[in-house]
């Protein structure tokens, strides 16, 4: 366990140990929130914000609606939707009610929606009207037995409600007619629950607070169990990584990632939460125009976001005139962050991207860089508090210093294991709490960690390891390149070569540029020699570059 080496450069005042037992459950933690900043704004979308007043009183009517289907503490109820003020609604109240979140993406096909409602055992299901159609097609196979159908225009009062629920009609032409007819309108579901009694989470640190199924990108979709003693925890050790730089209930953070995924989960709306601070939500980040309308005058404080949302901000028209002067906080994860998007975003912000790892599985943080950090390093840094590392070989040895291994994590973040698939837990967990994270890293004498790749995303170049990561790191430099993305192709005479897929910022680009760039900073075997020009990369919902897409097209 390199002798816990990163303790030495811990920041002045951060503890080797949180206090992870402070909360027995997050609604414990909720209901200390809302106690504190009841009148304070807690979410804001399409210009209309609610209160922690506001939210507590919606969620607890939505809560009181949930226990009078008879759904059992436990029960799995499943929230289908983008960033919406119903979304945080929906989180809060099936917590209240002593239920389980499963987050589920909007844009899943049917089949994969129907995998994770059956995996899950979900009996219920809130999900946003405007996909609701692929759950008509397989609701009949799963275990959902009640159906909230939310419209984007909840919770925003008419008549900005019929403006947006409209305007959405026209742009999405709505979607093919579904058959649900027992469904029950969001807002009808908070009428009929504010007549009920709520009954008491009994919830507690074991009982499981969230079913967070990891992306499926390597294969079958597998749900991490995510205990409330989980993610109190790793709520508990990132404030104590962070907390000093906050002003509890005076802060605004710009949340454009999905709150279905665990980063956007945890680091914005459950620490936002814990912090009164307001999460304006973006429901879609991937129209960047309006995505920096947004932004323009909103002088916020913090901002997450993986590589590609940021490079796509740097690029979008409008961005200069973004008002950074209280911006204390920009945090990197999801994807490794290319050192040309970093330093471009230093320079424009005067703010550096804070890279941070976790997995779904961890949820999600283990590791982080300091905030007092000045320049782009290329470390994610140390682990967070509470949290052990390992850097081992394939034999489970612990190896040197500066010598390539797979990261391990053990800490009271590290989730229960996967949801009904124990053969697949002890593939990743051992009997003594230690994650295999699947993820290649170094770890160096002062404990700072380096992510090499993936371990799947490896290219084997005649016997020698190639990082796409590194690749890929190397390309955005040049100023002709927009996005990259690099994998391995079979080839006959070294097993694999590096091949790199760009998106161009120059239409002039060309793959001899490219390689001749690549020769001058990168060893022969590491060189690109493949190189294809697309419109777009394939990425999942949260902006990582699908590389299983790109090897397979």
């Amino acid at each position: 366990m390199m002798d816990k080496v990163w303790l030495k450069n811990y920041p002045e005042g951060v503890p080797a140990e949180a206090d992870v037992d402070a909360y027995d459950s997050i609604v414990s933690l909720f209901e200390e929130s809302v106690r504190r900043f009841g009148d304070r704004p807690a979410y804001s979308s399409f210009g209309v914000t609610i209160t922690y007043r506001d939210l507590d009183e919606r969620s607890r009517a939505l809560a009181a609606h949930l226990q009078g289907l008879g759904l059992d503490p436990g029960d799995r109820v499943a929230i289908m939707m983008p960033n919406l003020l119903a979304n945080p609604v929906a989180i809060f109240g099936v917590l209240l009610a002593g239920l389980t979140v499963v987050n589920t993406n909007p844009l899943y096909t049917a089949r994969e929606l129907e995998h994770q409602l059956t995996d899950s055992g979900a009996r219920a299901i809130v999900i946003v009207e405007n996909f609701a159609s692929v759950l008509g097609e397989v609701i009949g196979r799963t275990r959902v037995e009640h159906v909230i159908l939310v419209r984007m225009g909840d919770g925003l009062g008419f008549p900005k409600s019929a403006l947006v629920n409209f305007v959405v009609r026209r742009v999405k032409k709505m979607v093919p007619p579904f058959h649900l007819p027992d469904a029950v309108r969001f807002p009808a579901a908070l009428d009929q629950g504010r007549g009920k009694p709520l009954r008491p989470s009994e919830a507690g640190r074991d009982d499981v607070a969230f079913l967070q199924y990891t992306g499926g990108t390597t294969g079958v979709s597998k749900g991490a169990a995510l205990s409330h003693g989980n993610v109190v925890s790793n709520l508990q050790q990132t404030s104590s990584w962070i907390g000093r730089q906050f002003e509890p209930g005076a802060e605004v953070f710009v949340t454009a990632l999905p709150l279905y995924h665990i980063f956007s989960l945890v680091a914005n709306c459950l620490t936002g939460m814990k912090y009164g601070a307001l999460n304006v939500l973006i429901t879609n980040p991937r129209d960047m125009p309006a995505f920096v309308k947004t932004i323009a005058g909103l002088r916020f404080s913090v901002i997450t976001g993986v590589n590609t949302l940021y490079n796509g901000l740097l690029n979008t028209p409008g961005f200069e005139s973004v008002d950074f002067s209280r911006l204390k906080l920009a945090v990197g994860g999801g994807m490794a962050m290319q050192r040309a998007v970093a330093e471009r975003w230093r320079a424009a912000t005067g703010v550096p991207v804070v890279e941070a790892y976790g997995l779904t599985e961890t949820s999600p943080a283990a590791v982080a860089n300091r905030l007092d950090q000045t320049e782009f390093t290329g470390s994610i840094g140390l682990p967070l508090p509470s949290t052990e590392v390992s850097i081992r070989d394939d034999d489970g040895n612990e190896v040197g210093f500066d010598t390539p291994g797979e990261l391990c994590v053990r800490g009271p973040q590290v989730m229960q294991g996967y949801w009904g698939r124990p053969d697949a837990t002890a593939e990743v967990l051992s009997d003594d709490g230690w994650l295999r994270t699947g993820d290649m890293a170094t770890i160096d004498e002062e404990g700072y960690l380096r992510i090499v790749d993936r371990k799947k995303d490896m290219i084997i170049v005649s016997g020698f390891n190639v990082y796409p990561n590194e690749i890929e790191d190397v390309v955005a430099l040049h100023p002709g390149v927009l996005e990259v993305g690099a994998v391995g192709v079979p080839d006959e005479h070294s097993g694999e070569v590096p091949k790199i897929v760009v998106v161009k910022k120059d239409p002039g680009l060309t793959s001899e540029a490219l390689i001749e760039h690549c020769r001058e900073q990168l060893t022969g075997y590491k060189i690109p020699r493949r190189v294809e020009f697309r419109d777009e990369l394939p990425k999942t919902n949260v902006g990582k570059v699908l590389r299983r897409e790109l090897r397979d097209g």
